[in-house]
């Protein structure tokens, strides 16, 4: 790991203090992030399964373009909210948050997000995609905070998204309409028995880890 800079560093404690609150259902957090998924088809149809043996396939495939897959996740419940979009545009983000807070943000409350800094990522992404009554409405019912610069593993939803990857996505997957599917369908049997995710890492901890990089770090306890 390269130097950690004061910025880093208060960024990454933010967000270790927000996964160390206990859960609130006023302000339930969820953690966001995507990933771009390639669509690919068989050249030949794959060969028929024969009783105890996995199923065969040709070496050669099709690449039909690529898509995303949007994800969301609440680590106290484990519940997962995910979309599958053939872009990962300002648009495709704010028509996501627009979804998620409309399923699942309390009555007066609002969601705590935690997500990465991609450049849509931002509330001026509701203001492309909707009225500025609506983006302002759903800019009051999200409280955003960013992950550091090239720290992706401090985000909750790495975790969930390499479960759909591993469950779900290790295969060839020819179309949009086919990956919607298949990922819908991992959804709703994830959020029927969800698993949460019990984050260990603390701002404690990280001081210890990390100490050499905290400026003043002989006055750390």
């Amino acid at each position: 790991m390269g130097q950690l800079t004061p910025t880093f560093l208060w960024q990454m404690e933010n967000i270790l203090g927000i996964y160390a609150l206990p859960y609130d259902e006023s302000r339930p957090l969820w953690c966001f992030d995507e990933r771009p998924c390639q669509l690919i088809g068989d050249t030949l149809v794959p060969l028929p399964i024969e009783p105890g043996k996995p199923q065969r396939r040709d070496y050669e495939y099709e690449r039909h373009g690529v898509c995303s897959v949007l994800l969301a996740v609440q680590p106290h419940t484990g519940l997962s909210f995910v979309q599958v979009r053939d872009q990962r545009t300002a648009l495709d983000y704010a028509e996501f948050m627009a979804a998620l807070v409309a399923a699942h943000c309390p009555v007066g409350g609002q969601i705590v997000l935690v997500q990465d800094n991609l450049n849509t990522h931002t509330p001026a992404a509701f203001y492309q995609a909707f009225s500025p009554e609506h983006a302002f409405a759903l800019m009051q019912q999200l409280d955003m905070h960013y992950t550091p610069k090239k720290a992706s593993w401090l985000n909750m939803a790495e975790i969930q998204l390499s479960v759909l990857s591993k469950q779900c996505l290790k295969r060839r997957i020819p179309t949009v309409t086919a990956l919607t599917r298949e990922v819908l369908a991992w959804t709703r049997r994830r959020n029927q028995k969800p698993v949460p995710i019990h984050w260990q890492f603390t701002p404690k901890m990280a001081r210890i880890k990390f100490k050499r990089f905290y400026p003043n770090s002989s006055l750390l306890q």
